[in-house]
Protein backbone atom coordinates (compact mmCIF):
# COMPACT_ATOMS: atom_id res chain seq x y z
CA UNK A 1 0.00 0.00 0.00
CA UNK A 2 0.97 3.67 -0.22
CA UNK A 3 1.64 5.85 2.83
CA UNK A 4 3.39 9.00 3.98
CA UNK A 5 6.63 8.09 5.71
CA UNK A 6 9.07 10.04 7.85
CA UNK A 7 12.58 9.78 6.42
CA UNK A 8 14.27 12.53 8.43
CA UNK A 9 13.81 16.12 9.50
CA UNK A 10 11.69 17.99 6.93
CA UNK A 11 11.59 14.84 4.79
CA UNK A 12 8.17 13.22 4.30
CA UNK A 13 7.79 10.81 1.37
CA UNK A 14 4.91 9.09 -0.37
CA UNK A 15 6.04 5.52 -0.80
CA UNK A 16 5.13 1.85 -0.72
CA UNK A 17 5.01 0.02 2.61
CA UNK A 18 3.73 -3.44 3.64
CA UNK A 19 -0.01 -3.85 4.05
CA UNK A 20 -1.15 -4.10 7.69
CA UNK A 21 -2.42 -7.42 9.04
CA UNK A 22 -4.53 -8.53 11.98
CA UNK A 23 -2.09 -9.23 14.83
CA UNK A 24 -4.49 -9.64 17.74
CA UNK A 25 -8.06 -10.78 18.12
CA UNK A 26 -9.28 -7.31 19.09
CA UNK A 27 -7.72 -5.62 16.02
CA UNK A 28 -9.40 -4.17 12.98
CA UNK A 29 -8.06 -3.13 9.58
CA UNK A 30 -9.44 0.19 8.35
CA UNK A 31 -9.34 1.45 4.77
CA UNK A 32 -8.66 5.16 5.13
CA UNK A 33 -11.08 7.52 3.40
CA UNK A 34 -9.79 10.79 4.92
CA UNK A 35 -6.78 11.74 6.99
CA UNK A 36 -5.35 15.08 8.12
CA UNK A 37 -2.09 16.77 9.00
CA UNK A 38 -2.01 17.89 12.64
CA UNK A 39 0.11 20.58 14.24
CA UNK A 40 1.63 17.81 16.34
CA UNK A 41 2.85 16.19 13.13
CA UNK A 42 4.92 19.30 12.53
CA UNK A 43 6.85 18.58 15.73
CA UNK A 44 7.97 15.37 14.02
CA UNK A 45 8.53 17.09 10.68
CA UNK A 46 10.66 19.75 12.36
CA UNK A 47 12.59 17.23 14.44
CA UNK A 48 11.56 18.34 17.93
CA UNK A 49 10.15 15.00 19.13
CA UNK A 50 12.69 12.16 19.37
CA UNK A 51 12.13 8.50 18.69
CA UNK A 52 11.36 8.54 14.97
CA UNK A 53 12.89 5.98 12.64
CA UNK A 54 13.28 6.20 8.87
CA UNK A 55 10.28 4.70 7.14
CA UNK A 56 7.80 5.28 9.99
CA UNK A 57 4.24 5.81 8.73
CA UNK A 58 2.94 9.01 10.28
CA UNK A 59 -0.43 10.60 11.01
CA UNK A 60 -2.98 10.23 13.77
CA UNK A 61 -6.15 11.89 12.45
CA UNK A 62 -7.99 9.47 10.20
CA UNK A 63 -11.22 7.64 9.46
CA UNK A 64 -12.50 5.08 7.01
CA UNK A 65 -14.22 1.75 6.43
CA UNK A 66 -13.64 -1.42 8.42
CA UNK A 67 -12.28 -4.10 6.06
CA UNK A 68 -11.40 -6.86 8.52
CA UNK A 69 -11.89 -7.56 12.22
CA UNK A 70 -10.15 -9.86 14.66
CA UNK A 71 -11.96 -12.86 16.08
CA UNK A 72 -12.43 -11.25 19.52
CA UNK A 73 -13.75 -7.91 18.29
CA UNK A 74 -17.48 -7.83 18.99
CA UNK A 75 -17.93 -4.08 18.48
CA UNK A 76 -17.14 -3.69 14.79
CA UNK A 77 -18.09 -5.50 11.63
CA UNK A 78 -16.86 -5.32 8.07
CA UNK A 79 -18.36 -2.29 6.34
CA UNK A 80 -18.67 -0.10 9.43
CA UNK A 81 -17.66 3.51 8.89
CA UNK A 82 -15.50 4.71 11.77
CA UNK A 83 -13.47 7.63 13.04
CA UNK A 84 -10.40 6.41 14.93
CA UNK A 85 -9.24 8.46 17.97
CA UNK A 86 -5.53 9.17 18.04
CA UNK A 87 -5.14 7.76 21.55
CA UNK A 88 -4.98 3.96 21.67
CA UNK A 89 -6.68 2.61 24.80
CA UNK A 90 -7.27 -0.88 26.17
CA UNK A 91 -10.56 -0.08 27.94
CA UNK A 92 -9.65 -2.35 30.86
CA UNK A 93 -6.88 -0.77 32.94
CA UNK A 94 -7.57 1.44 35.95
CA UNK A 95 -7.07 4.66 33.99
CA UNK A 96 -9.34 3.61 31.13
CA UNK A 97 -12.03 2.56 33.60
CA UNK A 98 -11.77 6.10 35.02
CA UNK A 99 -12.13 7.56 31.48
CA UNK A 100 -8.53 8.79 31.54
CA UNK A 101 -7.90 7.22 28.17
CA UNK A 102 -4.81 9.22 27.19
CA UNK A 103 -2.88 7.67 30.07
CA UNK A 104 -3.93 4.08 29.34
CA UNK A 105 -1.52 1.84 31.22
CA UNK A 106 -1.27 -0.89 28.58
CA UNK A 107 -1.32 0.48 25.06
CA UNK A 108 2.16 2.01 24.88
CA UNK A 109 4.34 -0.97 24.06
CA UNK A 110 7.48 1.17 24.59
CA UNK A 111 6.38 2.48 27.97
CA UNK A 112 9.80 2.26 29.60
CA UNK A 113 11.44 4.31 26.86
CA UNK A 114 8.75 7.01 27.10
CA UNK A 115 9.23 7.26 30.87
CA UNK A 116 12.93 7.97 30.40
CA UNK A 117 12.34 10.73 27.84
CA UNK A 118 9.02 12.32 28.86
CA UNK A 119 9.12 11.56 32.55
CA UNK A 120 5.90 9.56 32.25
CA UNK A 121 4.44 7.37 29.55
CA UNK A 122 1.26 8.42 27.75
CA UNK A 123 -1.01 5.94 26.00
CA UNK A 124 0.06 4.50 22.69
CA UNK A 125 -0.51 6.94 19.83
CA UNK A 126 -0.84 6.36 16.11
CA UNK A 127 2.04 7.53 13.92
CA UNK A 128 3.81 9.41 16.69
CA UNK A 129 7.31 8.11 17.41
CA UNK A 130 8.48 4.92 19.04
CA UNK A 131 8.20 6.69 22.41
CA UNK A 132 4.44 6.25 22.08
CA UNK A 133 4.48 2.68 20.84
CA UNK A 134 5.77 2.96 17.28
CA UNK A 135 2.32 2.25 15.82
CA UNK A 136 2.05 2.93 12.06
CA UNK A 137 -0.12 5.98 11.47
CA UNK A 138 -3.15 6.97 9.49
CA UNK A 139 -1.66 8.90 6.57
CA UNK A 140 -1.89 5.71 4.59
CA UNK A 141 -4.30 3.64 2.53
CA UNK A 142 -4.87 1.12 5.34
CA UNK A 143 -4.24 1.04 9.09
CA UNK A 144 -4.19 -1.66 11.73
CA UNK A 145 -6.18 -0.43 14.72
CA UNK A 146 -5.26 -2.16 18.01
CA UNK A 147 -7.94 -2.48 20.72
CA UNK A 148 -10.44 -1.65 17.99
CA UNK A 149 -13.32 -2.79 20.19
CA UNK A 150 -12.83 0.27 22.44
CA UNK A 151 -12.20 3.67 20.87
CA UNK A 152 -13.36 3.73 17.21
CA UNK A 153 -16.46 5.85 16.72
CA UNK A 154 -19.12 4.46 14.41
CA UNK A 155 -20.58 7.32 12.38
CA UNK A 156 -23.83 7.50 10.39
CA UNK A 157 -23.92 7.77 6.61
CA UNK A 158 -25.86 11.03 6.95
CA UNK A 159 -22.66 12.83 8.01
CA UNK A 160 -19.76 13.54 5.64
CA UNK A 161 -16.12 12.75 6.32
CA UNK A 162 -15.44 16.48 6.61
CA UNK A 163 -18.00 16.80 9.40
CA UNK A 164 -16.72 13.93 11.56
CA UNK A 165 -13.01 13.45 10.75
CA UNK A 166 -11.87 15.81 13.48
CA UNK A 167 -13.52 13.71 16.19
CA UNK A 168 -10.21 11.83 15.88
CA UNK A 169 -8.28 14.62 17.63
CA UNK A 170 -8.62 18.37 17.26
CA UNK A 171 -12.33 18.78 18.06
CA UNK A 172 -12.19 16.79 21.34
CA UNK A 173 -8.80 18.38 22.07
CA UNK A 174 -10.26 21.86 21.82
CA UNK A 175 -13.33 20.74 23.76
CA UNK A 176 -11.30 19.17 26.58
CA UNK A 177 -9.17 22.32 26.81
CA UNK A 178 -12.28 24.43 27.28
CA UNK A 179 -13.95 21.99 29.70
CA UNK A 180 -10.77 21.96 31.81
CA UNK A 181 -11.22 25.71 32.27
CA UNK A 182 -14.52 25.21 34.14
CA UNK A 183 -15.96 28.15 32.18
CA UNK A 184 -18.47 30.33 34.03
CA UNK A 185 -20.92 32.80 32.44
CA UNK A 186 -18.86 35.74 33.75
CA UNK A 187 -15.52 34.49 32.37
CA UNK A 188 -13.20 35.99 29.81
CA UNK A 189 -11.34 33.19 28.04
CA UNK A 190 -8.09 34.02 26.22
CA UNK A 191 -6.85 31.53 23.63
CA UNK A 192 -3.23 31.68 22.49
CA UNK A 193 -2.95 30.26 18.98
CA UNK A 194 -5.64 30.40 16.29
CA UNK A 195 -4.53 27.26 14.49
CA UNK A 196 -6.84 24.24 14.19
CA UNK A 197 -6.90 23.36 17.91
CA UNK A 198 -7.25 27.01 18.89
CA UNK A 199 -10.22 27.36 16.55
CA UNK A 200 -11.97 24.47 18.28
CA UNK A 201 -11.09 25.90 21.69
CA UNK A 202 -12.86 29.10 20.67
CA UNK A 203 -15.98 27.36 19.39
CA UNK A 204 -16.05 25.11 22.44
CA UNK A 205 -15.85 28.13 24.73
CA UNK A 206 -18.81 29.60 22.85
CA UNK A 207 -20.82 26.40 23.36
CA UNK A 208 -19.87 26.38 27.05
CA UNK A 209 -21.15 29.93 27.55
CA UNK A 210 -18.09 32.15 28.06
CA UNK A 211 -18.86 35.85 28.45
CA UNK A 212 -15.96 37.02 26.30
CA UNK A 213 -13.41 35.18 24.14
CA UNK A 214 -10.09 36.64 23.02
CA UNK A 215 -8.03 35.03 20.23
CA UNK A 216 -4.27 35.67 20.02
CA UNK A 217 -2.18 34.95 16.91
CA UNK A 218 -0.06 36.72 14.31
CA UNK A 219 -1.83 35.67 11.11
CA UNK A 220 -4.77 37.77 10.02
CA UNK A 221 -6.53 34.97 8.14
CA UNK A 222 -6.54 32.78 11.26
CA UNK A 223 -7.70 35.67 13.41
CA UNK A 224 -10.51 36.32 10.93
CA UNK A 225 -11.55 32.66 11.19
CA UNK A 226 -11.49 32.99 14.99
CA UNK A 227 -13.66 36.11 14.81
CA UNK A 228 -16.13 34.33 12.55
CA UNK A 229 -16.25 31.44 15.03
CA UNK A 230 -17.14 33.50 18.07
CA UNK A 231 -14.06 35.35 19.28
CA UNK A 232 -15.21 38.73 20.61
CA UNK A 233 -11.74 40.25 20.42
CA UNK A 234 -8.60 39.42 18.46
CA UNK A 235 -5.00 40.32 19.22
CA UNK A 236 -2.22 40.21 16.64
CA UNK A 237 0.88 39.82 18.80
CA UNK A 238 3.11 41.24 16.06
CA UNK A 239 1.18 44.51 16.21
CA UNK A 240 0.06 44.79 19.84
CA UNK A 241 1.35 44.09 23.34
CA UNK A 242 -0.64 41.04 24.43
CA UNK A 243 -0.29 41.66 28.16
CA UNK A 244 -1.38 45.30 27.97
CA UNK A 245 -4.25 44.58 25.59
CA UNK A 246 -5.59 41.83 27.83
CA UNK A 247 -5.48 44.20 30.79
CA UNK A 248 -7.42 46.78 28.79
CA UNK A 249 -10.05 44.20 27.83
CA UNK A 250 -10.56 43.01 31.42
CA UNK A 251 -10.51 46.27 33.44
CA UNK A 252 -6.96 45.54 34.49
CA UNK A 253 -7.74 42.14 36.00
CA UNK A 254 -6.64 39.74 33.27
CA UNK A 255 -8.69 36.87 31.80
CA UNK A 256 -10.06 34.30 34.25
CA UNK A 257 -9.26 31.42 31.91
CA UNK A 258 -6.26 31.04 29.57
CA UNK A 259 -5.66 28.33 26.96
CA UNK A 260 -2.30 27.46 25.38
CA UNK A 261 -3.15 26.01 21.96
CA UNK A 262 0.41 26.55 20.73
CA UNK A 263 2.79 24.23 22.57
CA UNK A 264 6.50 23.71 22.28
CA UNK A 265 7.17 25.70 19.09
CA UNK A 266 5.84 29.07 20.26
CA UNK A 267 6.67 32.11 18.12
CA UNK A 268 7.13 35.57 19.56
CA UNK A 269 8.15 38.90 18.06
CA UNK A 270 10.91 40.98 19.65
CA UNK A 271 10.65 38.96 22.85
CA UNK A 272 13.82 38.48 24.86
CA UNK A 273 12.70 35.19 26.36
CA UNK A 274 11.78 33.83 22.93
CA UNK A 275 15.21 34.69 21.53
CA UNK A 276 16.86 32.88 24.43
CA UNK A 277 14.57 29.87 23.98
CA UNK A 278 15.44 29.59 20.30
CA UNK A 279 19.16 29.74 21.06
CA UNK A 280 18.90 27.13 23.80
CA UNK A 281 16.79 24.88 21.63
CA UNK A 282 19.32 25.09 18.79
CA UNK A 283 22.12 24.19 21.23
CA UNK A 284 20.02 21.35 22.72
CA UNK A 285 20.04 23.06 26.13
CA UNK A 286 16.25 23.28 26.19
CA UNK A 287 13.73 21.10 24.39
CA UNK A 288 10.68 23.40 24.21
CA UNK A 289 9.90 27.09 23.69
CA UNK A 290 7.48 27.99 26.53
CA UNK A 291 6.87 31.66 25.72
CA UNK A 292 3.08 31.22 25.79
CA UNK A 293 3.12 29.45 29.16
CA UNK A 294 5.11 32.30 30.69
CA UNK A 295 2.81 34.90 29.18
CA UNK A 296 -0.33 33.11 30.38
CA UNK A 297 0.97 32.95 33.95
CA UNK A 298 1.66 36.68 33.97
CA UNK A 299 -1.60 37.63 32.22
CA UNK A 300 -4.11 35.38 33.98
CA UNK A 301 -6.31 36.81 36.70
CA UNK A 302 -5.42 35.59 40.22
CA UNK A 303 -7.17 32.31 41.12
CA UNK A 304 -7.65 31.64 37.40
CA UNK A 305 -7.12 28.50 35.34
CA UNK A 306 -4.51 27.70 32.69
CA UNK A 307 -5.45 24.91 30.26
CA UNK A 308 -2.71 23.43 28.09
CA UNK A 309 -3.73 21.30 25.08
CA UNK A 310 -0.55 22.39 23.26
CA UNK A 311 2.04 19.60 23.11
CA UNK A 312 5.23 19.80 25.18
CA UNK A 313 7.95 17.19 24.93
CA UNK A 314 10.62 17.78 27.53
CA UNK A 315 12.18 20.46 29.69
CA UNK A 316 11.59 24.21 29.84
CA UNK A 317 13.51 27.02 31.54
CA UNK A 318 12.76 30.19 33.44
CA UNK A 319 9.16 29.57 34.35
CA UNK A 320 7.72 32.27 36.64
CA UNK A 321 6.75 29.82 39.37
CA UNK A 322 6.64 32.58 41.96
CA UNK A 323 3.86 34.32 40.05
CA UNK A 324 2.13 31.01 39.36
CA UNK A 325 2.07 30.06 43.04
CA UNK A 326 1.30 33.47 44.51
CA UNK A 327 -1.52 34.11 42.04
CA UNK A 328 -3.09 30.80 43.16
CA UNK A 329 -3.39 29.61 39.57
CA UNK A 330 -4.44 26.12 38.49
CA UNK A 331 -2.91 24.42 35.43
CA UNK A 332 -4.62 21.50 33.68
CA UNK A 333 -2.91 19.62 30.90
CA UNK A 334 -2.76 16.31 29.08
CA UNK A 335 -3.19 14.44 25.85
CA UNK A 336 -6.88 14.21 25.02
CA UNK A 337 -9.15 11.57 26.55
CA UNK A 338 -10.94 11.38 23.20
CA UNK A 339 -13.35 8.58 24.05
CA UNK A 340 -14.59 10.51 27.08
CA UNK A 341 -16.11 13.12 24.77
CA UNK A 342 -16.98 11.16 21.60
CA UNK A 343 -20.68 10.51 22.14
CA UNK A 344 -21.47 14.06 23.23
CA UNK A 345 -19.54 15.71 20.41
CA UNK A 346 -21.00 13.41 17.75
CA UNK A 347 -24.45 14.35 19.06
CA UNK A 348 -23.62 18.06 18.81
CA UNK A 349 -22.56 17.58 15.18
CA UNK A 350 -25.73 15.66 14.37
CA UNK A 351 -27.86 18.37 16.00
CA UNK A 352 -26.13 21.10 14.00
CA UNK A 353 -24.60 22.85 17.00
CA UNK A 354 -21.26 22.83 15.18
CA UNK A 355 -19.95 21.81 11.76
CA UNK A 356 -16.25 20.99 12.22
CA UNK A 357 -15.58 21.19 8.47
CA UNK A 358 -15.21 24.98 8.81
CA UNK A 359 -11.52 24.56 9.59
CA UNK A 360 -10.58 22.83 6.30
CA UNK A 361 -8.71 25.13 3.93
CA UNK A 362 -6.93 22.56 1.74
CA UNK A 363 -8.06 19.16 0.47
CA UNK A 364 -5.66 17.05 -1.60
CA UNK A 365 -4.80 13.48 -2.52
CA UNK A 366 -2.49 11.54 -0.20
CA UNK A 367 0.20 11.65 -2.88
CA UNK A 368 0.34 15.44 -2.51
CA UNK A 369 0.98 15.10 1.23
CA UNK A 370 4.75 15.75 1.28
CA UNK A 371 4.33 19.15 -0.38
CA UNK A 372 1.38 20.00 1.87
CA UNK A 373 3.53 19.44 4.94
CA UNK A 374 5.65 22.36 3.78
CA UNK A 375 2.57 24.48 3.03
CA UNK A 376 1.12 23.70 6.45
CA UNK A 377 4.37 24.48 8.25
CA UNK A 378 4.83 27.79 6.46
CA UNK A 379 1.10 28.60 6.84
CA UNK A 380 1.20 29.77 3.23
CA UNK A 381 -1.83 30.23 0.97
CA UNK A 382 -4.05 30.72 4.03
CA UNK A 383 -3.45 27.14 5.16
CA UNK A 384 -5.16 26.24 8.45
CA UNK A 385 -6.06 22.57 8.02
CA UNK A 386 -5.12 20.01 5.37
CA UNK A 387 -7.25 16.94 4.63
CA UNK A 388 -5.86 14.18 2.42
CA UNK A 389 -7.81 11.40 0.73
CA UNK A 390 -5.99 8.24 -0.43
CA UNK A 391 -8.64 7.45 -3.04
CA UNK A 392 -8.50 10.89 -4.59
CA UNK A 393 -10.30 14.08 -3.64
CA UNK A 394 -14.08 13.83 -3.42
Amino acid sequence: MKALCWEGVSDIRYQTVPDPKIEHGRDAIVKVSSTAICGSDLHLFNGFIPGMEAGDVIGHEFMGEVMEVGKDNKKLKVGDRVVVPFTICCGECEQCLSSNFSVCERSNRNKGLAEKVFGHSPAGLFGYTHLTGGYPGGQAEYVRVPYADVAPIKVPSSLTDDQVLFLSDIFPTGWQAAVQCDIQPTDTVAVWGAGPVGQFCIRSAVLLGAKKIVAIDRLDDRLSMAKAGGADEIINFEKEDVFERLKDLTDGNGPEKCIDAVGLEAHATASFDSVIDRAKQALMLESDRPHVLRQMIMACRPAGVLSVPGVYGGFIDHMPMGAFMNKALTMRTGQTHVSRWSDDLLRRIEEGQIDPSFVITHKVSLEEGPEMYKTFREKSHGCVKVVMQPGGVN
